[in-house]
């Protein structure tokens, strides 16, 4: 436990501190562009998801070179745009001014490479692990964003909310820096080719993945335009006082994830996790149908607890069904349809609650989770792969493990070099893992006789 916090802690606390810059404005957000001149709910809705627009663009190339120079340059350049974008954001005084603010922290994207890196320093096995904990990180940080920004935003204005967002990215450079560790140094098996990259787009598991993203964060961004908006001007609750309907919200949210790790991770159920995730939408949305104030905020509660059981699985999930040198462009591609489904939620939400209210929104969200839930039925499981880690000794190179492509079950294969092991992951329907053994024994015996 302690190795997996000395690699795992700086970097969640990295990203963590990048997400409280995004989550500590949004409790006022939509409140705040309405104030500015030349605003309009479609720019609103730009402002409040534009950071996510360039997210998109930028997730993908940000993951694809930090798979050929290294994850920390490419984390210190997020970073750094991502100050930018903040400092615009806190001098900004019209719409227009925020909106390029925001598409520059977006810019900054970074959080597909942070988890590539720890999925390049965490085994498998405690990913899930690793990848909760970096998600109870983020929901702390969202936690804490929910009590700050409310407080802070309300009496000293929300561009002091941005001046802080700039504090942490500059914190964030000088920890990755001082206390990130290097990545292990990869040479990758007979299959790891650049062609095989596009094989990514291919990928049904992935896209299902990709789907789940978007949508998720789709519906995440649809509530929090709703909620400020409802509370406020519906049920005319001080927007000061908003912090005490998020702060039980997000502690239920974050009592949810250890739970729905446990049960995904241990007893292989990620698919159920999932999909009980989709249900609790169905449900809060529902809720928040209502013209009861209680039963609005029991519906804001419902809608956290759904989406913090999936933070800690679904990076993890995606991640096992990439190849490992692909993890980075993969997890790249995920994390920027997650941000393009923050974009479009954030872009419709503003026009249909001001058009058409709360019903469309909520029958949408309704009849795509529905949909959402049978695309599971699609999705394999995962449970299915195993990983043998062995070690190498002075007299086996990683050359002579190019003979496993002759066992059927193999799916990769890679050296880490500063640990000096191999790492052969392997379809336990097909193989056991003392078959791989005896077949690489056997191999190096004929070897040594020649």
């Amino acid at each position: 436990m302690k190795d997996l916090l000395q690699k795992t802690l700086p970097l969640s606390l990295i990203l963590g501190a990048r997400f409280f810059g995004l989550f500590v404005v949004m409790p006022l957000l939509s409140l705040y562009a309405f104030s500015l001149s030349g605003a309009t709910p479609i720019l609103i809705g730009i402002a409040m998801g534009g950071y996510a627009l360039t997210q998109v663009i930028f997730q993908v190339p940000f993951g694809f070179l930090s798979d050929k120079f290294g994850r920390k340059s490419m984390i210190a350049l997020g970073l750094i745009i991502f100050a930018i974008g903040s400092a615009i954001c806190a001098l900004s005084d019209d719409i227009y001014m925020l909106i390029i603010g925001r598409f520059l922290q977006g810019a900054g994207a970074v959080g597909g490479v942070v988890s590539a890196m720890i999925a390049d320093l965490v085994n498998e096995e405690k990913r899930t692990k690793a990848m909760a904990f970096m998600g109870a990180t983020i929901s702390l940080s969202f936690v804490v964003a929910m009590i700050v920004g409310p407080i802070i935003g309300g009496i000293y204005g929300v561009s002091n909310l941005f001046w802080i967002t700039f504090v942490l990215a500059i914190f964030g450079i000088v920890l990755l820096f001082v206390s990130v560790p290097e990545a292990p140094k990869i040479t990758y098996s007979f299959n790891a080719n650049t062609n095989e990259y596009s094989l990514i787009f291919k990928n049904k598991n992935l896209q299902i993945m990709n789907l789940t993203n978007f949508l998720q964060k789709g519906f995440m961004t649809l509530a929090f335009l709703i909620i400020p908006i409802a509370l406020v001007k519906g049920f005319e609750m001080p927007k000061e006082e908003l912090y005490k309907v998020y702060i039980p919200a997000s502690i239920l949210g974050l009592l949810s994830m250890a739970p729905a790790a446990i049960i995904a991770e241990k007893k292989g159920k990620f698919k159920s996790v999932m999909v009980t995730g989709v249900l609790f939408f169905v449900i809060a949305y529902l809720l928040m149908l209502s013209d009861n104030k209680w039963a609005f905020i029991a519906g804001i509660f419902v809608f956290f607890i759904g989406f913090s059981m999936h933070e800690p699985i679904m990076q993890s999930l995606a991640s096992r069904y990439c190849k490992a040198h692909q993890k980075g462009s993969a997890l790249g591609i995920f994390t920027s349809f997650g941000y393009l489904g923050t974009f479009v939620g954030a872009l419709i939400g503003g026009h249909f609650y001001d058009f058409f209210g709360m019903l469309s929104i909520s029958m949408f969200v309704v009849i795509a989770s529905f949909l959402w839930i049978l695309l599971f039925a699609f999705l394999a499981n995962p449970t299915f792969q195993k990983n043998l880690y062995l070690p190498l000794c002075e007299h086996t190179r990683g050359e002579d493990l190019e003979v496993l492509v002759e066992l059927v079950g193999i799916l990769e294969w890679y050296i880490n070099e500063s640990e000096r092991k191999a790492v052969i992951k392997y379809d336990k329907h097909l193989l056991e893992e003392q078959e791989i053994m005896d077949f690489i024994k056997i191999h190096l015996r004929d070897k040594f006789k020649e």
